[in-house]
């Protein structure tokens, strides 16, 4: 079991590190033109573990920041997980080639679970992160949102990680969609119950998080890992004081 960790985020457009409001691409803020040293800064604050996500390439899979994600992978020397609209077998081993931990898969786990299913078995269940978004109806079941959020899947979070769960799944990255980039904090109460429905996977917690009190909050829920993007980029806490609040414990 590996020790649960501060998961700093960036999202990349053309290059440019950058946030979208609820997904919307048509809301999104600019933060810095240099996601190798605002990587490097975390990596020298302490994290262990980084999470990229091209969102040029989730819009086009023919626009995929590669050879950037190549380079910045070289440059920052630390484990990366890689996400942004991974659709095909090509995509997975191209981001494995240049060098990603692990490839991120959101809605093609979805849409086509046979064939991430066998991916998983071809290059190991380690290699990868499923990434689900979703929204907690008034009955409280947790639906798995599709396509940047555009649709609601019927798929219930609880019934893909049992599928998933046949080929060694390891690590799902969940965010409640009604949370993400609020920075009003996170859904503590899901995780606590996913960590205990399913206490073999690691799970990632994403989307809320705005104060150090928001990482506090986490603690007793037996997350693997928090990801932190937007509080980062405008200076709400710095890595190693989010790192130092987590380790408090």
């Amino acid at each position: 079991m590996q020790t649960s960790q501060i998961i700093p985020a960036l999202d990349l457009i053309d290059g440019q590190v950058v946030r979208l409001y609820q997904g919307d691409y048509g809301q999104k803020t600019l933060y810095s033109d240099n996601p190798i040293a605002q990587f490097q800064d975390y990596v020298a604050q302490g994290a262990t573990y980084l999470h990229l996500v091209d969102l040029t390439g989730a819009k086009d899979p023919n626009q995929r920041q590669i050879q950037l994600i190549g380079e910045i992978i070289k440059a920052v020397n630390c484990p990366i997980q890689v996400g942004g609209g991974i659709r095909t077998e090509q995509d997975v081993a191209d981001l494995l080639a240049v060098g990603a931990n692990r490839v991120v898969i959101g809605s093609t786990a979805v849409k086509q679970p046979e064939m991430v299913k066998q991916w998983f078995k071809k290059y190991g269940a380690e290699k990868f992160v499923l990434a689900l978004d979703v929204n907690i109806n008034a009955q409280g079941e947790k639906q798995i949102a599709v396509s940047g959020w555009q649709e609601n899947s019927g798929v219930s979070l609880e019934a893909l990680i049992a599928y998933f769960s046949e080929v060694g799944l390891q690590h799902v990255l969940c965010t409640d969609i009604s949370k993400d980039g609020t920075l009003q904090g996170s859904n503590v109460g899901l995780y606590q119950e996913i960590c205990a429905q399913f206490p073999t996977i690691q799970f990632q917690s994403s989307g809320g998080i705005g104060s150090l009190a928001d990482i506090d909050a986490l603690k007793g829920t037996g997350v693997a890992g928090v990801i932190v993007g937007r509080a980062l980029l405008e200076g709400k806490f710095s890595v190693q004081e989010a790192i130092a609040c987590w380790q408090n414990a």
